[in-house]
């Protein structure tokens, strides 16, 4: 049970988190993006459990379709290389050797595609869905955007084409915050995908994924960390 990430819980966790930015935030934006996260959580724990259990009507008809190969090759190969008692025609020989060769190579390409499809065809889902998620992550950069500490610190003035910061320092920090969770639950749906799918381009894609959360994770925690740590203004 420890050692694999539970769609529900992570399901469970955003529906929490999209309830408290609702509570602290009602009009904001980012409920909207918590949203849709959420919508594309469900999508990722259905196309998940896809990807991670056998595909059996794919694996029975490759396996079929293999295994004709394989007999119709082997009854060729038979057939070609039935020679009489002595050799008349060399040449005959190496011709039908020739073309033995040329249908084992064939069929070995024809094999090795029909024992691939059921993984090209997770492939497709699973990157499919972790594209969705990589959108999600720049939206969610995309809120917290502007949301600098510089205003709420009174570090400078504003210009006329400054966007409207309301916030206290307090929701700021929360705010902010939100976001942080919402990239690294981004990052856990991710990881949906490979808990037993062994594909490299699928498992490169997830760590693209968790680079991109983390980079843009840390890039808000540099502006917590400015909140935290700068004195507050003295009572008036």
């Amino acid at each position: 049970m420890l050692r694999a990430l539970d769609a529900g819980k992570i399901l469970d966790t955003l529906e929490r988190l999209g309830r408290r930015v609702h509570e602290r935030f009602p009009e904001a934006g980012l409920n909207n993006v918590v949203a849709e996260l959420l919508a594309i959580g469900r999508d990722t724990e259905r196309r998940a459990a896809f990807v991670n259990r056998p595909y059996v009507p794919v694996r029975v008809l490759a396996g079929t379709l293999i295994v004709g190969l394989v007999v119709v090759v082997v009854m060729g190969v038979a057939a070609s290389l039935h020679v009489p008692g002595r050799i008349e025609n060399l040449g005959s020989l190496v011709q039908a050797l020739e073309a033995t060769v040329n249908d084992i190579v064939f069929v070995g390409v024809a094999i090795w595609f029909l024992a691939t499809v059921e993984t090209r065809i997770k492939r497709r889902a699973a990157l499919r869905g972790i594209h969705e998620l990589r959108s999600i992550a720049h939206v969610v950069d995309m809120h917290q955007l502007t949301k600098d500490p510089e205003h709420v610190l009174g570090l400078g003035p504003g210009t006329t084409s400054s966007p409207d910061r309301p916030m206290t320092r307090f929701e700021l920090a929360r705010y902010l915050d939100y976001c942080s969770e919402m990239l690294s639950l981004t990052s856990k749906l991710a990881v949906l995908y490979v808990q037993r799918l062994d594909d490299a381009a699928v498992l490169g894609a997830v760590n693209d994924v968790q680079e991109l959360t983390s980079g843009l994770s840390n890039k808000i925690w540099q502006k917590i960390v400015i909140l935290d740590t700068s004195p507050h203004p003295a009572p008036p």
